[in-house]
């Protein structure tokens, strides 16, 4: 491994530690706003449509299996894009990717808003999906080459800020929306904001000199279009038997079976081509670089617990407690305002010189520590004993989120941080899919497990079973009918109990899961010492 990141180390010097980055006209913290406008808007758009999917579904005479292929074909066409867009922008250039990437999401986004059918709506999506799949990558690229060394950890604050509130706000904004107007307006709000985000992206955004030369090359180049066909079809084919595993039975599936196979067969495929290609549309070389293989995997595993809490903690509130979705989606809102405070304060620490390592080391233990809490609730508590634990998790996920943002690309060269942002948010997005589809999986079959062995202590000699039936036998009315309705309320309350120990197993899995990727930060290389720490703006 050490050979391999010499040999990357000669192609390009990693990122300069000294050096600023080139004069620009705008201040670069105004180009981070103004870009990290259109993540926000992407990322919310993934959360945002799960509430209303009833309601999309009643709405276009469809069933709730037909309608879940709104939110599928978003991911699907997503996953497809993350990859390729780093050499999408050294193609097109980045300023000019970004632009077409809003421009077009908002067109398509609009166009959702008015599909007549679901046919369309899913048509829609897919369209909207490849537009705005190029954002998130294509952002962090652009705060690495804004900002210089010192500045960067600031920078990947606010970016890390927006792709943490956006899915915060997603399900409550779209529950407030979809009661209060139409599932239609949830597309429709990215309307305004996309115009905004295209008018001054035109103004502040500039390539730097080095992707001007980049561009140039790449047009030169011809297209990788076997490993473009076999990324996507992999990357397509993977997330649909995420998304559709659970709900058909997994390999039980003919279907799920047949996407399995292509996708397994797609991806190595992909994978030794690119690997052996002199111009691969996706540079697989650089996970030769440690501190990129490493900060790669830790996110995997942290986003898929993040989003398999995301996605247990509503269903938690709404199936055992009684919440509707809008009122389970402002009681874990405060999680996002609590993280808009605590990631400047992250990014500062770091342009003061704090090791990233540590500080990644202590929010993958603030994690756990959140997990093990949640796994100690029951069916008699607060709001306020869901609220604090989810609040620690989503702090300590900041904690780690902004240092390994900004250490991934440090020992990097500067031509890559494209096709390095493309990968990162590939297992980023990658990581959430794996992780709802391990829970919902798991959530059910454990609930089967805790059920059968609850059930053995249903017995006429158990002083519950004596005590419940009694009362029925005494009390007034048929008794055959008392006596139905007593054991149906001892099934539920059996139920009951067996789906809140299947959750309790899922928070402490995740739990387990981020414990798992403590050893990989002792992998990671500390990035070199700064020699003047600027904290001024420019």
């Amino acid at each position: 491994m050490a050979q391999a990141e010499d040999s990357l180390a000669e192609t390009a010097p990693a990122f300069d530690n000294e050096r600023l980055p080139e004069a620009k006209i705008f201040n670069p913290w105004i180009v981070a706003i103004v870009v990290t406008i259109g993540t926000f808007m992407e990322v919310l758009d993934t959360s945002i449509a799960n509430v209303a999917l009833p309601h999309i579904a009643g709405g276009l005479s469809a069933s709730l299996d037909e309608g879940a292929w709104v939110l599928t074909s978003y991911l699907v066409a997503n996953a497809v894009v993350l990859p390729i867009s780093g050499w999408l922008s050294s193609v097109m250039g980045r300023k000019n990717y970004y632009l077409l990437s809003v421009a077009l999401f908002t067109v398509f986004s609009a166009a959702c808003g008015f599909a007549p059918s679901l046919g369309m709506l899913v048509v829609f999506r897919v369209l909207q999906g490849l537009a705005g799949g190029g954002l998130q990558p294509s952002v962090q690229a652009i705060l690495a080459d804004s900002f210089s060394a010192q500045k960067r950890g600031m920078a990947m604050a606010l970016y890390t800020v927006a792709i943490l509130v956006a899915p915060v706000l997603g399900p409550t904004a779209g529950g407030w929306i979809t009661d209060n107007y139409s599932w239609r307006w949830i597309f429709y709000i990215n309307i305004p904001i996309g115009i905004l985000c295209v008018f001054l992206t035109r103004i502040v955004l500039q390539d730097p000199p080095y992707m001007r030369e980049l561009k140039a090359k790449a047009r030169k180049l011809s297209v990788d279009w076997t490993g473009l066909s076999l990324i996507s079809l992999g990357l397509a084919s993977l997330e649909i038997v995420l998304d559709k595993g659970q709900e058909l039975d997994w390999l039980g599936s003919h279907f799920i079976v047949f996407f399995a196979s292509i996708s397994l067969l797609a991806l190595t495929g992909a994978v030794i081509w690119e690997l052996r290609s002199k111009n691969p549309v996706v540079n697989l070389r650089l996970l030769k670089e440690r501190n990129f293989l490493f900060c790669c995997l830790i996110i995997l595993g942290l986003y898929a617990a993040l989003y398999a809490a995301t996605y247990l903690l509503p269903l938690y509130m709404q199936q055992m407690m009684g919440y509707t979705a809008t009122t389970s989606g402002f009681a874990l809102s405060p999680a996002g305002l609590f993280t808009m405070l605590e990631v400047p304060l992250v990014g500062y620490l770091l342009t003061r010189g704090y090791d990233p390592r540590k500080m990644a080391f202590a929010g993958i233990l603030v994690i756990a520590t959140s997990f093990w809490w949640m796994s100690s609730l029951n069916l008699d508590i607060s709001e306020g004993q869901i609220i604090l634990p989810r609040i620690l998790q989503v702090l300590g996920v900041g904690i780690i989120t902004v240092p390994i943002s900004t250490v991934i690309f440090r020992f990097l060269p500067k031509t890559e941080s494209s096709q390095a942002a493309g990968l990162y948010a590939l297992m980023r997005n990658e990581g959430g899919s794996l992780g709802i589809a391990l829970v919902s999986t798991m959530l059910q079959r454990k609930s089967q497990l805790h059920q059968q062995i609850l059930t053995q202590h249903i017995t006429a000699t158990n002083p519950i079973v004596q005590q419940t039936l009694g009362a029925a036998a005494s009390a007034p009315g048929n008794f055959a009918q008392n006596h139905y309705l007593a054991m149906a309320s001892l099934y539920n309350a059996l139920q009951r109990q067996a789906t809140l120990l299947a959750y309790m197993d899922q928070f402490r899995m995740l739990g387990l899961i981020c414990l798992c990727m403590v050893p990989l930060i002792f992998f990671l290389k500390r990035p070199p010492a700064l020699k003047h720490i600027e904290l001024e703006a420019h």
